[in-house]
């Protein structure tokens, strides 16, 4: 099965307060983080990402994939195309924060062609997944990097489509509120 992208201009954002069943979208790579105030599992998909983040029966889901894709109704926080620039923010139950910025930023074949082989060059401390090659020579990339503090976790990931020669950045925050023994 080829794993191609979609065209950046099927592209959507979804943000969930529940899990989403992983029949749903195609993993090609995985990482579990457990911290001991939350959990969290990360997955590159055919698309681009799903984020699934549980703090004390608290559940995020954020979603990087094809607006064709079929996914719930129910509890969706966020929809929105995955176009331009934009910043969304979401407080939840218990004093939980969510942060997140995406951008889908065309750019020159050059420009493309230099980030798509520094991103798939040498070993990386984050998820990498390199995809099969679409029309033209080079496959999509995609790099998920995670750092992770006690009371929170960071994302960054990035996601080429060289049919398009588009790039998408998106960069999330999870917080849980400051708890008694560190105020």
């Amino acid at each position: 099965m080829l794993s191609v992208r979609p065209k950046v201009a099927e592209l959507a954002f979804h943000v969930f307060s529940r899990s989403l069943h992983p029949e749903l979208y195609t993993i090609h790579k995985s990482r579990i983080v457990e911290r001991s105030e939350y959990q969290a599992q990360i997955d590159i998909t055919n698309c681009g990402h799903v984020i699934t983040w549980n703090a004390g029966g608290v559940i995020l889901c954020e979603v990087a994939t094809s607006a064709h894709q079929p996914l719930p109704k129910r509890r969706c926080l966020l929809s929105k195309p995955l176009k331009g620039s934009r910043t969304e923010r979401a407080k939840c139950r218990g004093g939980i924060t969510y942060r997140s910025h995406f951008q889908l930023e065309p750019v020159e074949p050059a420009l493309f062609q230099m980030v798509q082989k520094q991103l798939g060059s040498g070993p990386t401390e984050g998820l990498l997944h390199t995809f099969d090659s679409g029309r033209i020579a080079m496959g999509a990339l995609s790099y998920v990097n995670v750092e992770t503090r006690r009371h929170s976790m960071l994302v960054q990931a990035i996601h080429t489509f060289p049919d398009d020669y588009a790039i998408v950045k998106v960069e999330s925050l999870f917080s849980l509120p400051p708890s008694a023994d560190t105020a």
